[in-house]
């Protein structure tokens, strides 16, 4: 296979322009560089084909070498939809950056180049570091604030039961210190001005 010269050379051509406008500050001439640079790469592409033979459809008695490669032409097919969709991000780009500024140069960032000029060593980030940057405690700091928080516990519910056991107040059975029960009642069932529990006077 014998490459052809003269597509050689136009590709070359077409990449060295579209590597210049890519350069560019303006969002159009990158647009025309990247459409440079696809059709420079479509071109290598079909370069490496060869020269234009015979369709690749098998006929007996034919030479292999007479046919034409069908493999570059699939690349530059594929080559061109994914140029087709840079373009049209390339042309949003573009139309959007005109309805904002009026304009389509790409401008300096000031952060960017504020970031340029600091030079490569940090103090904060340099700085020695402590052996434990964790956020969480260890074993032992854990440990001794699960007792603390269970003997807080218990305080609290011995002081309940100890405000919650006194003479005047009722005990774990519902009766008093004196044996009543939380209406008044004794043991026996009488009430407090004397009556028996079905009512009758003792008399």
């Amino acid at each position: 296979m014998s490459p052809n010269l003269t597509l050689l050379i136009i590709s070359g051509v077409l990449f060295a322009c579209g590597i210049y406008l890519v350069l560019e500050r303006s969002l159009t001439r990158v647009l025309l560089g990247l459409l440079m640079l696809t059709n420079g790469a479509n071109l290598l592409l079909l370069t490496t084909g060869g020269y234009a033979g015979l369709a690749p459809f098998f006929v007996k008695g034919t030479d292999p070498r007479a046919y034409t490669d069908p493999l570059p032409e699939a690349f530059v097919l594929t080559s061109i939809v994914i140029s087709f969709a840079v373009t049209g991000i390339m042309l949003a780009l573009v139309y959007r950056t005109w309805q904002l500024g009026r304009g389509d140069e790409v401008a300096d960032d000031l952060e960017d180049r504020r970031v340029a000029a600091q030079t490569g060593s940090q103090p904060e980030e340099d700085a020695i570091l402590p052996e434990d940057v964790s956020e969480f405690m260890d074993r032992e700091e854990a440990a001794a604030a699960d007792r603390a928080a269970v003997h807080s516990a218990r305080q609290k519910v011995m002081a309940r039961d100890a405000a919650g056991a006194s003479p005047e107040g009722p005990l774990a059975d519902g009766r008093t210190a004196d044996g009543r029960t939380a209406d008044g009642r004794s043991a026996d069932g009488a009430s407090p001005d004397g009556a028996s529990p079905d009512g009758e006077d003792p008399e």
